[in-house]
């Protein structure tokens, strides 16, 4: 009886095992079917990669290498090691050693010290910190500076920018340029040049004078206009930036600097470094001049003076952090309770405020 069962149950372990046997075979020829087919290996992640390794620990080495798998006996034994390894790993409960690294805001800091302030060396932006609250040493200063590519303040002191330049002299800074349009007189269309002026810290913009002939005479009359005392818009100290073209003759920039201006001639081809003047024909012309057919200097001169209104009190400036230059009091007033009034130019330029709101007193005396 005994017998019988031995017999009976390594028959079924054989034909099982045998069963077995045939699917792996299966399994393995289509393993390689994939493998065969696949544009790239894939990427497991961590957790799979442990999985692997510890289904393939428990693997007889020979059967492993006899295995088609994705990966080499050699990855799978090299991940097993690695999760070993990284159980028995307690670096990162190791105290770091050396000095703390400096905040990156606080060298943020420093950079934009060392940049504004071309002049400074590492001890005189080492008072500057000291004043903001942070103590740093001349070393620590250099190392920050040395790091983000800033040389020491020799070197930076000597490569003054233009921009650089126009900073220093921000409030005596002016420039001025010709606005060319067309203007329908009769039959026929006539050439206007309008000179203006304008003040780059504030982008005040001054019409200095409208004319189809801008020659010496008149040159050097606008000019006597412009400097006069007490009402002339250029003052004493001023410098006045211009490109070469010949209407700024001799006589006018003689006159100006008779009156204690400079006059600075521009380099040819250079219109960036009058970018502000350039910048101010291009948006007279698109938002004003090119809407309108003008006929006669007086609507010349009414546009214009019309958009400088808009442009001075009530247009916001992206140059100036989008704040109006001289807003009008209603403009300045802003009362979230109060309704939106919209007001327009020329019929083309809109600007918004809110309604001042009255105060209780004055609401009783209304009623009243």
């Amino acid at each position: 009886m005994k017998k019988l069962f031995r017999r009976s149950l390594k028959l079924l372990v054989s034909r099982v095992v045998g069963e077995m046997e045939k699917e792996i075979r299966f399994l393995r020829a289509e393993l390689q079917f994939v493998l065969n087919h696949m544009p790239k290996r894939p990427k497991p992640t961590e957790a799979e990669k442990a999985l692997l390794a510890r289904l393939a620990h428990d693997l007889d080495p020979k059967r492993l290498a006899q295995t088609c798998t994705f990966f080499s006996p050699y990855t799978l034994k090299a991940w097993w090691r690695k999760l070993i390894a990284k159980k028995w790993d307690y670096s990162h409960t190791r105290k770091k050693v050396g000095r703390p690294r400096i905040p990156r805001e606080l060298e943020k800091l420093v950079v934009r010290l060392a940049t504004e302030n071309p002049g400074d060396g590492y001890d005189t932006l080492l008072g500057k910190l000291l004043d903001l609250g942070h103590s740093l040493s001349r070393e620590t200063i250099r190392n920050i500076l040395k790091r983000n590519g800033i040389p020491p303040s020799f070197d930076r002191d000597f490569n003054f920018s233009w921009r650089g330049f126009m900073e220093a002299h921000w409030e005596a800074l002016a420039g001025t340029d010709f606005l060319t349009t067309e203007v329908l007189i009769g039959n026929k269309l006539v050439t206007h040049y309008v000179l203006f002026f304008i003040r780059l810290k504030t982008r005040e913009v001054h019409i200095a004078g409208i004319t189809p002939n801008p020659d010496g005479a008149w040159m050097k009359q606008v000019a006597k206009n412009l400097t006069q005392d007490e009402i002339g818009w250029l003052k004493p100290g001023m410098m006045v930036l211009h490109d070469r073209g010949g209407q700024y003759c001799p006589a006018f920039k003689r006159v100006l600097e008779e009156a204690g201006l400079k006059t600075v001639t521009l380099p040819p081809q250079s219109p960036n470094l009058n970018a502000f003047a350039e910048r101010w024909v291009r948006t007279v012309k698109q938002q004003c001049l090119s809407k309108f057919l003008i006929v006669g200097e007086a609507m010349l001169r009414n546009l214009l003076r019309e958009y400088l209104a808009f442009y001075h009190t009530e247009r916001n400036h992206q140059g100036l952090g989008n704040l109006i230059p001289f807003p009008k009091p209603e403009v300045k007033n802003i009362n979230l309770g109060g309704k939106i009034i919209k007001q327009t130019r020329l019929g083309l330029l809109n600007y918004y405020y809110r309604e001042p709101l009255l105060s209780a007193s004055n609401q009783k005396k209304i009623a009243v």
